[in-house]
């Protein structure tokens, strides 16, 4: 049995910013789909203090790829090592590393090494993992090097909020619900037109058409992520024109206690504000005013979306 061909890409950038910052961004994952435009959901297991389990969900050009990666995190010699353990074709296997040396500026040099191989050593594949590859590390260094240059900036753009409904159903029931976009134009008065492609269970893309107060409609476009019946993560790829970055989840628990089961059910967003375009918002002049704008907008459409749940789950329950 022969070797298999193995090639290998380096990408670097250097960034205006302290080394163990950019160090942090690196290794806090979670927080990856805001910083790397590419990657949707990551979930984190911790081994050890330094080592961990990542399972993530990224594009590479239009398709959603999945994959579990293992990390070493080294905070003091400001490396991140990885491997993959389990990868979805045309990828056999991937490695690689982030290095990150400070600069005489005080800035730092981000060096990004891969190693890769293709299931049957497929010529056709391997050039589309390096284009891929080659794609996903630009996008993710030149936006590691936005946020970390302009970190105390990205502050005062991003928000997080979370709105929450109790729902006498089960996780499973609203779960369903909500996973069923391609009902909500039926069920929902905000939404106009939804577009649902699922090529691999709990992967879907949602093309939707939403209403806005004024009468305005909107299109976006989220990559979802089921993990039934507790979770539903999704980003938004296409955004409105006031936001850089919209990720948010649905998140499904089962109240603690006797009786009927009785779920929480709670949409969280992560909104980071186009500035200019944020300002540009009718009756905004300040940022705080353009973040409550946003804050109201989405929360009172997920509110409605978790109460159209509650409504339709709940008369469901007494019919039976």
């Amino acid at each position: 049995m022969t070797d298999p061909v193995v090639r290998t890409a380096r990408h670097s950038v250097d960034i205006a910013a302290d080394p163990r910052l950019v160090h942090r961004l690196l290794a806090e994952a979670t927080d990856w789909p805001e910083l790397f435009p590419p990657t949707v959901h990551v979930e984190r297991t911790a081994l050890d203090p330094h080592r961990e389990l990542l399972a993530i969900w990224a594009l590479a050009g239009q398709e959603v790829k999945s994959w579990t990666s293992e990390r070493t995190i080294d905070p003091d010699r400001l490396t991140i090592d990885f491997v993959r353990r389990l990868s979805t074709p045309p990828v056999a296997a991937m490695s690689g590393r982030w290095e990150i040396t400070g600069r005489p500026d005080g800035g730092a040099r981000v060096v990004l090494d891969h190693r890769f191989s293709a299931v049957d050593d497929d010529p056709e594949q391997l050039d589309w993992i390096e284009e891929a590859t080659d794609r996903n590390s630009a996008s993710e260094l030149a936006a590691l090097r936005g946020i970390a240059e302009g970190h105390a900036r990205h502050a005062d753009l991003r928000r997080e909020f979370t709105d929450s409904v109790l729902i006498r159903a089960t996780p499973e029931e609203v779960y369903g619900y909500l996973d069923r976009a391609d009902l909500w134009p039926a069920r929902l008065p905000h939404v106009a037109r939804v577009e649902l492609t699922e090529e691999r269970p709990g992967e879907q893309v949602l093309e939707m058409d939403s209403r806005s107060p004024n009468g305005s409609v909107h299109t976006t476009r989220s990559v979802r992520i089921g993990r039934p019946p507790a979770l539903l993560a999704y980003k938004q790829t296409v955004l409105p024109a006031a936001f850089t970055v919209h990720t948010g989840s649905w998140t499904l628990t089962a109240e603690p206690g006797p009786g009927p089961v009785v779920t929480r059910a709670t949409a969280r967003h992560t909104v980071v504000l186009h500035p200019a375009e944020a300002l540009a918002l009718p009756g905004v002049s300040s940022l705080d005013e353009a973040h409550a704008v946003v804050r109201r907008a989405l929360g009172g459409n997920s509110l409605t979306t978790l109460n159209a749940a509650k409504d339709h789950l709940e008369r469901a329950t007494a019919a039976h």
